[in-house]
């Protein structure tokens, strides 16, 4: 975890340098910066890096849900209060039908904030004054009553305006308008956001359309229980299965893609001046991702350099697969179901995805920039083809001249085929099933190469590695082809690809001196403790009882939860978070 502690400590000092250099400008402006959920995400640190990246020039389109029906017909109160003083400068277009009159919403009220908010003057009775900002607050808001946009968009697959779309609601089954959204994804190379479900709590199976296979699925990270707002709203845990809904999908699919801080403050409907705390629901996590896909999308179209990566095919495809490899791996992730060894076949977590989004690395993934196939730098991004008739595999060759110490991460992402006609069935014969390996290489001696490692579902259309290099080898190759290229049956339609790859430092193991409390923090109230045990007691019995189900508490990560476990456990009992000693020393 020493590499996400830097990372942590490096977003945090950059948010305090924002601050100090805003107040610096205008003596009357304030050093406390919210939402703190965008902080831990890296987004200020990143603008404090690039303080271009606004969101100026981009577009994105928030589908909202009515909250009203009569006889299934939406009241059309679905709009976001574009009244609140953090929203009255966002440039916003509106899609209904008109009938009836349209009406504000709570729900996309604080989504609104989220990502096109700024108030340089906001103030709350319990946090005192702070500096309001989205994470794209100079984008454009396209805003569609969602049945408008099934009717007009979905129907007549119309793209939305919009670079990015995003969704924070779904439905329990597959249904003929989440193939419709694939469908218009895949054709349209369409960046496509929406919300996993909340989880356990509220009864949710992993939703459609997240649940679908071109679209980026988004669970939430708790933050943390303090009796303090202004600390729960600046520090964040896991991703709980109470609370975001864990994969697999009932077609066995991977999901969600990836995590995000939820618990934001947002603006409050009916109030201009008004701010509360959002909770910790995959709803306000999504915007978070959508956002910094947003922000992608505009620095590379700042960049000739980068200009590629969001123009041509399969361009929804790379975004995510950025997203994805520049992730966190917060503490027990681990492939599909617990074991000890790789899940080959489940290319993510169940409940993280791939990790926690990290919009400074994933921004720093982007501008390392394209690398074609054949050598390659050791952080880089390929969008790419696939045919079974001439180019059914793909190689890049790495070299890490120290490659002790160090982690390979690489995420491939292509589009499931749809028919682009009602109901939008799922092409399946043109869908192919891609293979991602890593082989480490003697380029002296090519009998001593050897598969390091490999990704290989037959469900998903992501495939993920992320492993520890072998310290005696520097040459790498990353191999993506296409399976089963001698069965006649396999799909000769051309596989457009996005790929995305590199090596960092490997963080420290559990127990490690550097390693994060948030492994014996079980029930996240800042201190070890009767609690945390007895949840890992518990999960040992579940864990005995029903093999399918997703527990935390294999402290040595050995692929089981057992009394050894426990014992690791009991080592650290006493143990404090810093928010928790800051807690009590203001108190």
């Amino acid at each position: 975890m020493l590499y996400s502690v830097r990372k942590t400590l490096l977003s945090g000092l950059l948010c305090w340098g924002l601050a100090v250099s805003l107040a610096a400008e205008d003596d009357s402006a304030l050093t406390e910066i919210q939402p703190r959920a965008l902080d831990y995400a890296g987004i200020y640190s990143l603008r404090q890096a690039d303080p271009n990246l606004t969101g100026d020039g981009i577009s994105l389109a928030m589908v909202c849900r009515s909250l009203t029906y009569i006889d299934d017909k939406p009241l059309n109160d679905y709009r976001p209060d574009f009244a609140h003083n953090s929203l009255l400068d966002t440039p916003v277009t509106f899609h209904d039908s008109g009938d009836p009159a349209p009406a504000v919403s709570t729900h996309a009220t604080a989504i609104a904030s989220i990502l096109f908010g700024r108030d340089p003057n906001a103030a709350n009775d319990q946090l005192g004054n702070f500096n309001y900002q989205g994470v794209i607050p100079d984008a454009q808001a396209q805003v569609h009553q969602f049945d408008h946009f099934i009717i007009n968009n979905v129907v007549h697959q119309k793209p939305p305006v919009g670079d990015v779309v995003s969704l924070s609601f779904g439905g329990t089954f597959e249904k003929w308008w989440t193939r419709g959204i694939e469908s218009l994804a895949q054709h349209n190379d369409l960046i496509f956001v929406a919300a996993i479900g909340n989880g356990a709590d509220a009864y949710d199976p992993p939703l459609y359309p997240a649940a679908g296979a071109n679209v980026i699925a988004v669970g939430v990270v708790d933050s943390v229980s303090a009796e303090d707002l202004a600390i729960t709203l600046a520090n964040f845990a896991l991703a709980s299965p109470a609370h975001s809904t864990c994969g697999p999908t009932a077609a066995g699919r991977c999901k969600p893609d990836i995590v995000a801080p939820g618990n934001c403050l947002v603006a409050e409907a009916g109030d201009p001046n008004g701010y509360s705390a959002s909770g910790d629901f995959s709803s306000f996590a999504t915007p978070v991702v959508s956002g910094i896909a947003g922000l992608l999308v505009q620095k590379a179209r700042l960049d000739p350099a980068l200009a590629s990566a969001v123009t041509g095919r399969a361009k929804n495809c790379l975004i995510k697969a950025i997203l994805l490899n520049s992730a966190t791996k917060l503490p027990f992730w681990h492939k599909g179901l617990l074991t000890a060894d790789d899940d080959h076949s489940a290319p993510l977590d169940h409940i993280q995805g791939a990790g926690m989004v990290n919009a400074f690395d994933a921004c720093e993934q982007l501008t390392a920039g394209r690398a074609r196939p054949g050598k390659a730098p050791t952080a880089a991004w390929d969008k790419n083809v696939l045919r079974a008739d001439t180019l059914a595999h793909r190689v890049y060759r790495i070299n890490i001249p120290e490659p002790a110490g160090k982690n390979i991460t690489v995420t491939a992402v292509w589009n499931n085929h749809y028919k682009n006609t009602f109901p939008f069935a799922a092409a399946t014969d043109e869908n192919a099933d891609l293979r991602l390996e890593l082989w480490a290489v003697d380029s002296n001696d090519h009998n001593a190469d050897y598969l390091l490692d490999y990704s290989d579902s037959r469900i998903d259309n992501v495939e993920h590695i992320y492993r520890r290099a072998d310290p005696n080898y520097a040459e790498y190759e990353i191999v993506l082809s296409i399976n089963d290229i001698d069965d006649p049956n396999t799909t000769r339609t051309p596989q457009y690809y996005g790929l995305a790859w590199n090596v960092a430092d490997a963080g420290e193991p559990p127990g490690g001196e550097q390693d994060s409390i948030l492994w014996y923090d079980l029930d996240s109230n800042g201190i070890v403790g009767r609690t945390d045990i007895a949840i890992l007691l518990d999960n040992i019995e579940q864990a005995d009882d029903e093999k399918e189900n997703y527990l935390i508490g294999d402290l040595n990560t050995n692929g089981t939860i057992d009394i050894n476990d426990v014992r690791i456990l009991l080592d650290h009992v006493g143990l404090q978070a810093d928010w928790r000693r800051e807690q009590e020393t203001t108190v």
